[in-house]
């Protein structure tokens, strides 16, 4: 599964890099989500610690403390540390994850 996440935010940060949006579908931020705050090697859980994601394109929920929501995509890249992802975020949690990323 790791290497669907990695597929995932890397053909994202490619896209985003080039101003080419793409909605990733449902279907895989679904299956896609749930896999990154607990894996040891895309550092999420550092960045994430005390606060509540909460997606707001699909049915995903992480977490507890301040909120973070927005679309599951710009969460799946901030928890890998993508900077270009905070932008899309919201909520009192948001600040927090910011800092962290950077």
């Amino acid at each position: 599964m790791i290497a669907l996440v990695d597929a995932t935010f890397h053909h994202q940060d490619i896209r985003r890099a080039l101003g080419h949006p793409r909605t990733v579908p449902p279907d895989r931020l679904a299956r896609n989500l749930p896999l990154v705050p607990g894996n040891p090697r895309l550092g999420a859980g550092r960045r994430i610690r005390g606060l509540r994601l909460s997606a707001t394109d699909v049915e995903w929920q992480h977490g507890d403390g301040q909120e973070v929501t927005g679309p599951g995509e710009a969460l799946l890249m901030a928890m890998t540390g993508r900077v270009a992802a905070v932008d899309d975020l919201a909520g009192p949690g948001k600040a927090t994850l910011a800092q962290r990323i950077r």
